[in-house]
């Protein structure tokens, strides 16, 4: 796969006219930025079980196109004593079908948003200075919408396809993955499709002037693991301090965990994805990424793509404080202080080997280290070539003359839980955006108005590549 990919997929250019400054909208387009409006503003994060909500407007718009019951399952889960559901969509072949099926993963859920810490409601859909704003308008909300708004039209234009295509949708991917494991072990035990193909990883790079610069194919991701790191104490009044005092040993570990850097690592894979981004990206980090994709010791480039939050992740693990409690009233000494550590692991490092590492930098027997998270390592993914021709396609349609290579993504995705059944799971969303613009999971997050309305065909032409008659 990586050989194949690494050399660039070229795709004809098309000439595009510049878009008008006020443009009539299709009636497929009012339908996909409708349901795009109604989910963004279902506050479905953590404590607020409001994807049943979701499921249920999802369903209904389904239906009403003419999906069946059967067609439509809706199943329950518990995510650590939080109701949540998952939906799955069988979009079906006319008679025997030819091919093995076609899963296709998003998720419903979103990290939630406090409405004091934002610019803009963050549970509505604001259209401002070419953007939509709103939790969930890049993380994940634009592939659910964009796969059930081509559904919907594909059924109406009464297309058949030669297999089956079944969304998988998860309610809880940003937490626990409840419903993302029960739904992967469904697929393997009932479905066995031939790929797996995911809207919440992948997609197009804009430059700074806005212009298309590659399309990248998640192919691998790293390992997500977080850690709680608790210091205890006997605590006392505050008028009598101690030597020992539990938040500023935190602090201490804390700050350690700061100092380190883990070691560099890379794949063919990583090297393939630097080779590929450096002429596109170009500057001083498209030059470090050339020089790192040549050679891996190389300090210079090493130093130049750990400087930058969107290449650091590519060259190793990292581990970050994410969150902190300590004490228990402003005139006491603190009795306990936890710190929670958020880590994404390389592939081929390993949890054990990565706490084992902490906790050596720490170097204090007295904070304790407790792993939170339940997720395992996924090995790298091959790229299917009918994959790879389909995207030629869809690009094309575009107007676009880019390049197309797999890479790894430092953040976790549905998609792990897939390749560890066995499937070759590849993230290739529909968004195009600038390097960092998304905000996903951060304040007042946002997609190009561009990018949603011009990828409302891509799902649509990949699927007929892939299972039209």
């Amino acid at each position: 796969m990586i050989s194949r990919l690494s050399l660039l997929v070229s795709v004809a250019a098309l000439a595009i006219a510049p878009a008008a400054a006020a443009q009539e909208r299709t009636a497929h387009e009012e339908m996909a930025r409708d349901i795009y409006e109604n989910v963004v503003e279902i506050r479905t994060a953590r404590g607020q079980e409001k994807v049943p909500e979701m499921v249920s407007y999802l369903s209904e718009q389904l239906s009403k196109a003419g999906f069946s019951d059967e067609d439509i399952q809706v199943r329950d889960y518990d995510n650590d004593g939080e109701a949540t559901q998952g939906l799955m969509v069988w979009y079906r072949a006319d008679g025997e079908a030819e091919q093995k099926p076609i899963v296709i993963l998003a998720h419903m859920d979103v990290v939630d948003a406090l409405a004091k810490d934002w610019e803009r409601a963050p549970f509505e859909l604001t259209e401002e200075d070419g953007y939509f704003f709103g939790r969930g308008t890049a993380d994940n909300k634009y592939g659910v919408a964009n796969l059930v708004s081509t559904f919907i039209r594909l059924k109406e234009e009464g297309w058949s396809p030669n297999r089956d295509i079944v969304l998988a949708f998860s309610g809880d991917e940003e937490t626990g993955m409840v419903s993302t494991r029960a739904q992967a072990k469904y697929t393997a035990e009932n479905i066995d499709p031939a790929f797996v193909l995911n809207s919440d990883a992948g997609g197009g790079a804009l430059g700074e002037d806005g212009k298309a610069l590659y399309y990248s194919v998640q192919a691998a991701e790293k390992t997500y693991a977080t850690f709680e790191l608790t210091i205890n104490n006997p605590g006392g009044h505050s008028s009598r301090p101690r030597d020992d005092n539990a938040i500023y040993e935190l602090a201490d570990a804390l700050k350690k965990i700061e100092a380190h850097k883990f070691p560099v690592r890379s794949s063919e894979l990583t090297r393939a994805y630097f080779e590929a981004a450096s002429a596109r990206k170009g500057g001083v980090l498209g030059a470090a990424m050339a020089a790192f994709a040549e050679n891996p010791d190389n300090e210079d480039a090493i130093a130049a793509l750990r400087a930058n939050p969107e290449t650091r992740g590519t060259t190793g693990t990292t581990c970050v404080a994410t969150m902190l409690e300590a004490g228990h009233a402003e005139n006491a000494l603190p009795q306990s202080a936890t710190a929670t550590v958020n880590c994404r692991i390389f592939p081929g490092v390993g949890i054990d080997a990565t706490e084992a590492t902490l906790k050596e930098v720490v170097d204090n027997e007295d904070v304790k280290f407790e792993l939170i998270s339940d997720l395992v390592e996924s090995p790298e993914s091959q790229v299917p070539d009918e994959v790879v021709s389909a995207l030629e396609v869809a690009l094309a349609e575009r107007g676009m003359e880019l390049d197309i290579f797999p890479h790894m993504s430092s953040g976790g995705t549905d998609g792990m839980h897939y390749r560890n059944r066995g499937y070759d799971t590849v993230g290739i969303s529909g968004a195009f955006a600038k390097s960092g613009d998304t905000y996903a999971h951060g304040l007042n997050e946002r997609l190009p108005v561009d990018s949603f309305y011009d990828g409302l065909d891509h799902w649509y032409v990949i699927l007929k590549e892939l299972a039209g008659s």
